[in-house]
């Protein structure tokens, strides 16, 4: 007869909780070395190729500041013309044609940027609403399509969470903290306007960008979309008992910049972020919207009719960190949004909106689950990502515009990822069961890079919010036996041998590993499900999980519940 594993967890009633809002203190300084590169193969029947970059430029604000030195831009072949031109929102814009490319295209990009974050206290008295604004910063309150700043329904969300505001930052932060524990980071949305995300409470970095923008235009206050690169190098926070280890992926992204009347532009980054951004970013251009900041990144040709196909493009970044200073601390307020936000300390008076964490699930003694029957399929997790797709071909659909030309953006489809087999680590995902259940497989969203070596899962109970006691340990994977695909998939590992019944509360699964497998797992920005504490990685030299992750790994926990 096969034994069956029982799992009761103790249980503790909600409490009030203080919100996931953080202040910083401490800077970056980085010196580093960029190269882009952008490889064209041309389709047949292509008459003519246009390609455009934006030049990036200095920038400096009370918190994060950027000098580019050493720029490089070459094509290869070289171009028929070449046109430099300045926009009207100030962005250095570079078009190079040719015609009719037989062989392979390559624009190269090279910079060195030396880039830094302040955080220390920062004083703003700017009044709400702003009054006085220079013309320069007005033109920024502008509603656009993907910015619609005068829809009511964008109206009244602005005024609903401004009305009592004090200040300027008081209404920053009011908004931001709405769209932090609002949004759920997903990377490839249906639409990517301000209204889309208003109701839906979905979408990508575009998303968080135009909403914020929208609920703040419309409150009066100037902000700006600002394009970008971000920097995959992580960067730890020391948070008094934790240590929180902050990683973007290396690609496209997309925030903001705030005008305030006695700070200038100030950066956010509404997926996270007030009044600064990690000096891990690489700002390239700024307009009302994205589709206006279309400039960088943008290919446009023309084909002959016989010839339907399209010109392939490819697109990669390499980063060298020649320096790099870290030194960030943070404290935890009493107030602020269920998902994390950071930011420096600001001396102006504000609303602390406080929060708390919904109730456990209800408990379940030992004797009802011995009684009931698992036979419903049941499956849950962080589930949504871009299976088996090709991240460093990747590109958005082809437009034809007016005069027949064809045209393809830039995307913000990003891989974000995590390499989980480096010696001397460990990674573990908590997940919360609010049923029964029993376990068969569990499932993480990986792509493999070799065939050697063996992965499995231990399931572990929890431990006061961090991986602990083993429960079961999932059966091997033999890393040969796993389908190579250009992106990530499901990999399930099977625990129907251990014969697991869950009772509902918090569980983690760590992933082990042996004979050097070299394996990435996919995660979301943000915690579409679980807690801000919920994913964790320790190192060799490290007794406890003390290390938490700003992220969530992509899972599923596949079993049945009980009918």
């Amino acid at each position: 007869m096969k034994r069956v594993l029982i799992v009761i967890l103790i249980l503790f009633a909600a409490v009030p909780v203080f919100g996931e809002n953080y202040l910083l203190n401490g800077g970056q300084e980085s010196q580093i070395k960029y190269e882009m590169v952008q490889r064209v193969r041309p389709s047949a029947g292509l008459k003519k190729l246009m390609l455009s970059c934006v030049v990036p430029e200095s920038f400096s604000s009370p918190t994060y500041n950027q000098r580019i030195a050493d720029f490089e831009l070459d094509f290869s072949p070289a171009p028929l013309s070449r046109e430099d031109r300045t926009d009207k929102r100030g962005n250095k814009v570079v078009e190079a044609t040719w015609k009719a490319p037989t062989g392979p295209v390559t624009t190269t990009i090279r910079l060195t940027a030396i880039n830094s974050t302040k955080l220390q206290a920062l004083k703003t008295g700017a009044p709400f609403p702003p009054s006085g604004l220079p013309q320069q910063a007005k033109v920024y309150l502008k509603a656009t399509d993907q910015v619609p700043a005068d829809d009511s329904q964008i109206r009244s969300k602005a005024l609903e969470l401004t009305s009592a505001a004090k200040n300027q930052f008081d209404a920053v932060q009011k908004i931001l903290t709405w769209v932090v524990d609002h949004m759920h980071y997903v990377l490839t949305p249906q639409s990517y306007d301000a209204l889309y995300s208003l109701q839906s409470g979905k979408g990508n970095c575009q998303n968080y960008s135009h909403l914020s923008a929208a609920i703040m235009r419309a409150a009066g206050i100037p902000v700006r979309i600002v394009n970008g690169i971000t920097l995959k190098q992580p960067y730890d926070i020391n948070m008094e008992n934790s240590i929180l280890t902050m990683k973007m992926a290396q690609g496209r992204h997309s925030w903001v910049e705030v005008y305030f009347p006695d700070l200038g532009w100030v950066p956010f980054d509404p997926q996270g972020t007030e009044l600064f951004v990690s000096n891990r970013f690489i700002r390239v251009e700024t307009g009302l919207d994205n589709n206006e900041t279309r400039q960088d990144g943008l290919m446009r040709w023309i084909q002959s009719k016989s010839s339907p196909g399209r010109p392939l493009f490819e697109e990669s970044i390499q980063a060298e960190f020649v320096t790099d200073h870290i030194k960030l601390a943070g404290r935890k307020t009493n107030y602020g949004p269920r998902g994390l936000l950071l930011g420096p300390q600001v001396e102006a008076a504000f609303s602390k909106v406080t929060v708390s964490i919904p109730p456990p699930p209800p408990r379940v003694s030992e004797e009802v689950l011995k009684r009931l029957r698992f036979k419903k399929p049941y499956v849950f997790g962080n589930l949504d990502f871009p299976e088996n797709v090709d991240f460093l071909s990747a590109r958005g659909p082809a437009e034809q515009q007016s005069d027949n030309t064809m045209e393809m953006r830039k995307n913000f489809l990003v891989e974000t990822a995590e390499y989980v087999t480096t010696r001397g680590n460990q990674y573990a995902q908590t997940f919360i069961l609010t049923k029964p259940m029993q376990l068969q497989h569990t499932g993480l969203a990986l792509h493999k890079f070799n065939s050697e070596g063996q992965l499995w899962l231990e399931l572990l109970k929890d431990n006061g919010g961090t991986p602990g006691d083993l429960i079961a340990t999932s059966d091997i994977i033999e890393l040969n036996h796993v389908k190579f695909t250009p992106g990530y998939t499901w990999v399930d590992f099977d625990f129907t041998t251990t014969s697991v019944i869950l009772s509902p509360g918090r569980y983690w699964v760590a992933l082990g590993f042996t004979g050097g497998p070299i394996v990435n797992w996919f995660f979301t920005y943000g915690k579409p499900v679980g807690p801000q504490d919920g994913t964790r990685y320790k190192t060799m030299f490290d007794e406890t999980w003390s290390r938490r992750l700003a992220y969530e790994f992509n899972y599923r926990v596949i079993g049945l519940a009980a009918q």
